[in-house]
């Protein structure tokens, strides 16, 4: 017990000497650069393979996952883009998928230096290394994009076509939302153990940081929603902008959790003396990662 009141003291001063919040605002300003190119090319992507009228319809049952009012920020372009001939969209889809690479990249090395932040690490990554493993991190993103679209808005359509009774489509249905859960867990696992610049961390030394990052997501989408529809109107302060700018706030919280996730893996990995790093046990000092090469202070 003694060892975990250690890492919870060491994570509340990590968090305030990062200035985490500052960080993650400055995330949040390069992935809302990202976010409507890279929306361009997902609706452009459905578009060449489906009728573009129905695009609009299933990107609405994503709205629950945004905060009231955030979907209609992107409600104009989905109609824009649905109301296009087809042919057009091909093009559409090549120019948006360029843009939001180029955007999106931009944010990933931006998330890229939050995870340094919290693992206490300098970029060491060649140029080039860097660059690479971004975009990759970038197309990974609007894969996994792609695949929670489908997953929230193809599988009641699926089941349309297997007979089942009310209460195993309804129990169907359900279990697609734990599903997606584990789908961003893997994603923000993978975060954790790539982004930073040293040696990965091994898989136990990802889950506790994934698991709170991912519980904490959730609870404070359902709280945040819940606080603009009953005691925030955004509206009435920014006018026009209040969709924008609770959608502005939902991202930095998320990033700010995000980040917090991987300070606690960092402050779990400095608590021991045993190798965390994947690979052949090795020394402290040898290991290539900051948090796994020296211990953190006790808390008197």
């Amino acid at each position: 017990m003694h060892g975990l009141r250690d890492v919870f003291w060491r994570l509340l001063e990590e968090v305030s000497d990062d200035r985490v919040m500052l960080v993650a605002a400055g995330v949040t300003f390069y992935l809302l650069l990202a976010m409507f190119p890279a929306l361009a090319a997902l609706v452009s992507l459905y578009g060449l393979a489906a009728d573009p009228l129905t695009i609009a319809g299933h990107l609405r049952k994503l709205a629950i996952l945004l905060p009231p009012g955030a979907f209609d920020i992107v409600a104009d372009q989905i109609r824009a883009l649905a109301g296009r001939r087809e042919e057009s969209l091909g093009v559409a889809f090549f120019v948006g998928l360029a843009l939001a690479l180029w955007s999106t990249h931009s944010g990933t090395l931006a998330l890229f230096d939050a995870m340094n932040v919290a693992y206490e690490e300098k970029e060491k990554r060649g140029l080039v290394r860097l660059n690479l493993v971004a975009l990759a991190f970038t197309l990974c993103a609007i894969i996994g994009a792609i695949v929670i679209i489908a997953l929230v808005a193809a599988v009641p359509l699926l089941l349309s076509y297997v007979w089942l009774d009310r209460f195993e489509e309804d129990f169907a249905l359900l279990g697609r939302w734990p599903l997606l859960l584990i789908i961003v867990t893997s994603a923000v696992m993978t975060i954790y153990r790539f982004a930073p610049s040293r040696e990965p961390a091994r898989l136990r030394w990802l889950t506790w940081g994934a698991a709170l990052s991912t519980l904490a997501w959730s609870v404070m989408s359902v709280g945040f929603a819940f606080y603009l529809d009953h005691f925030a109107n955004y509206n009435a302060t920014y006018g026009t902008l209040g969709a924008l700018i609770g959608l502005l706030v939902w991202i930095w919280l998320s990033i700010t959790i995000l980040i917090v996730g991987a300070e606690l893996n960092a402050e779990l990995e400095h608590q021991t003396a045993r190798d965390t790093t994947t690979g052949p046990s090795r020394p402290m000092g040898a290991r290539g990662a900051y948090v796994a090469d020296t211990l953190g202070r006790r808390v008197e």
